[in-house]
């Protein structure tokens, strides 16, 4: 998928966001970060904020920066930001394939429901590892192919019409670890039977 696109249609779901997807995406993404062991003073990139489901749940002793290409849906978790008086959280306009950091500027990057959604992740991930610090812990959410087959073909016959909607339905889990150079920690579903996963990593630069 290309930016603008991406853009659109995020832009379209920018008001129905938080209705739609949160009772499938909340869950995992409290249990995420809760899970990262956040410490004071720590300073945290959340790449895809959205409409920043996940910026209530970061300690206030924190720092956080949210980024999202979507301007619409921005929007809307800055009006979470103001109403919640979240002053310890920064949200900027941003292309997750071209982060515009400093090397070693982050000491947790937190990426949910993004890695499907980027033309490139593997040009986002590089950037995610240039940005966080050496030893730094990265922590995804995501959607990955299913390793059952009759799921994994129903997936691929389905990719076409999620892309139109806003993600892809066909990157596996295995490839994408290798490619994108990730030394996990651990991975693994909240729920047996589940359609996402969580990934735990050190950044290995």
């Amino acid at each position: 998928m290309e930016l603008e696109s991406i853009k659109k249609i995020y832009a379209g779901y920018s008001n129905v966001y938080d209705v739609i997807f949160k009772g499938f995406f909340y869950p995992r993404i409290k249990h995420a970060i809760h899970s990262m062991g956040i410490a004071a003073g720590d300073k945290i990139l959340d790449v895809g904020v959205g409409t920043g489901l996940s910026l209530p749940l970061f300690p206030r002793s924190c720092k956080v920066i949210g980024i999202d290409l979507s301007g619409a849906m921005l929007k809307k978790a800055r009006q979470k930001v103001k109403k919640l008086n979240l002053d310890h959280i920064e949200l900027l306009e941003m292309d997750a394939m071209n982060l515009h950091f400093p090397d070693n500027a982050f000491d947790k990057v937190f990426i949910s429901h993004v890695v499907s959604v980027v033309p490139d992740p593997y040009r986002m991930m590089s950037e995610v590892k240039r940005v966080c610090k050496k030893g730094g812990r990265i922590v995804i959410v995501n959607h990955f192919k299913s390793k059952n087959k009759v799921m994994a073909g129903m997936e691929k016959i389905f990719n076409p019409v999620s892309k139109r909607i806003g993600w892809r339905s066909d990157l596996c889990l295995d490839e994408f670890i290798k490619k994108a150079h990730l030394k996990v920690d651990k991975k693994y579903k909240l729920k047996k039977i589940d359609l996402w996963h969580v990934i735990f990593a050190t950044n290995n630069k």
